[in-house]
């Protein structure tokens, strides 16, 4: 089995464009997308209209769940900005998505861990936050024991058992001590955030490309290809300017933080991104 897995495209119909192109030069048999699908101040109703075209194996994230049961109020300005844009054809679609998928015996797919759509797998925030991007940054990588608690029993004694997961838009993949490998393709949309989930902390991947992942199963078990793919990112960046999102604007043309999005209401907290 040959898969593509992508994550987090927030609306940024380019990079989902881009990234199609590269996957269908890869000759996979199947794309898996693993939510946070149409957040942000982009191209919101546009990115659904084509994903629910092709039909492909969906989950829901955080900001699905958001938009569909959160009152306008309480959302962040990226959910407002795209609630405004829906149809009942589009709330219809996220509504049918699942929260995990088994795509099979040994493929798991969920968007922050298999038990919650919030948590991070494979990133852990520390405290000190000092300042923006570079050095101290409030987060690092998740150690194996960390990541061993967040899998639970998802996939436990499957000899080559694949977690995908997204959310943190960070390209990684990190192997359990029992064999389980844990895979983050990254995001396609958006190279970077802000968020005070746990501690203050910044998430950037130092680069604007699109990221998604490869994955083939061979006899050892599974190779991964993490991608990057070059798109219109200025395109994408003008329009967050249009729509006031200058801190969408900086980490789409650079892939780091530069100015910091707008503080959330207090009520939601902990579901700002």
């Amino acid at each position: 089995m040959k898969l593509a897995a992508i994550s987090d495209i927030h609306g940024n119909l380019p990079a989902l464009d881009a990234v199609l192109a590269d996957i269908a030069a890869q000759h996979v048999d199947l794309i898996v997308n693993l939510g946070d699908i149409l957040s942000g101040p982009l191209w919101g109703a546009a990115t659904a209209d084509r994903l629910m075209a092709l039909g492909l194996p969906t989950i829901a994230g955080n900001h699905e769940r958001q938009l569909l049961t959160h009152p306008r109020e309480r959302l962040s300005a990226s959910d407002a900005h795209t609630a405004a844009e829906l149809q009942p054809r589009h709330r219809d679609w996220l509504a049918g998505l699942p929260p995990t998928l088994a795509l099979s015996d040994e493929v798991h797919c969920c968007h922050g861990t298999p038990a919650s759509d919030l948590a991070y797998f494979l990133e852990t925030t520390v405290p000190g936050f000092t300042g923006v991007g570079r050095g101290a940054n409030g987060v690092r990588m998740a150690t194996q024991a960390e990541a061993t608690e967040r899998a639970g029993p998802a996939l436990q004694g499957v000899a080559h058992g694949l977690i995908l997961c997204g959310h943190t838009h960070m390209p990684r993949l990190l192997r359990l001590a029992d064999g389980r490998l844990i895979v983050n393709p990254g995001s396609v949309g958006v190279q970077g955030f802000d968020d005070d989930h746990g501690h203050p902390h910044v998430i950037e991947t130092g680069a604007p490309h699109a990221r998604y992942a490869v994955l083939e199963r061979g006899p050892a078990g599974w190779n991964v290809t993490l991608r990057a793919v070059a798109y219109d990112w200025e395109a994408a960046a003008r329009r967050a300017e249009l729509e006031q999102r200058p801190d969408w604007a900086d980490v789409l043309r650079t892939g780091f933080i530069g100015r910091l999005e707008a503080p959330a209401p207090p009520s939601t907290a902990g579901d700002a991104r």
